[in-house]
């Protein structure tokens, strides 16, 4: 899986990567009441403008990316230098208010993750194969503390993929058991049979 990502990146298959902000991330975070100066968590965050949409509304960005090439566009179609390092495995960019840590999402643990308050998935569990779904929605939810607020784009399609299918009752049977979670709208049927679908999820306290 990994390397036909990076296969992807490296010869401009990018239909997924969208030229400008998602129209349902600018309709539905404002709702969700995430505080200003919240960090924000983006997997598999290729080179979205989502993220600088984001930062521009003073929500620091943690995106995570496989692909170099994609961290490099990113960074090169933005403004303001750029500060590169290499923490705990990754090879990390910082953009003013955006970092984008270059690795594996399965890589980044909690301990990386101490600052993070929020996170939004518009391409991540979408791109990956059912047998890896449930791994990353367990994953995400030991990086988010009690009370993170997220935004979740899915998709439904004929069978195929990536991007592939993920129905309304997979994503209860996934995130249910650590997140409230919250339909919010259905998109429009799209011409190649995709349809989006859009969630609301809040990280779950601990049992009392």
């Amino acid at each position: 899986m990994a390397d036909d990502w990076l296969k992807r990146w490296h010869e401009g298959r990018i239909g997924f990567h969208r030229d400008h902000p998602h129209p349902a991330l600018i309709r539905h975070w404002p709702a969700l009441k995430v505080r200003a100066g919240t960090k924000v968590l983006v997997p598999l965050c290729g080179k979205s403008l989502d993220m600088r949409w984001l930062a521009n509304r003073d929500y620091p960005v943690l995106g995570i990316e496989l692909a170099e090439t994609a961290i490099e566009q990113f960074v090169a179609e933005g403004r303001g230098d750029v500060t590169r390092y290499h923490q705990d495995g990754f090879d990390v960019c910082r953009q003013g208010n955006l970092e984008l840590w270059c690795g594996d999402f399965f890589h980044f643990h909690i301990d990386q993750a101490a600052e993070i308050g929020a996170f939004y998935d518009r391409a991540a569990l979408i791109a990956l194969p059912e047998a890896t779904r449930q791994r990353y929605a367990f994953h995400l939810a030991q990086l988010m503390p009690p009370g993170a607020r997220g935004l979740l784009i899915s998709l439904t399609r004929d069978p195929g993929g990536p991007p592939y299918s993920v129905d309304a009752d997979e994503v209860h049977a996934l995130f249910d058991p650590n997140f409230r979670v919250t339909h919010l709208e259905d998109g429009e049927p799209e011409a190649n049979g995709f349809r989006e679908c859009v969630w609301a999820l809040e990280r779950r306290g601990p049992l009392t």
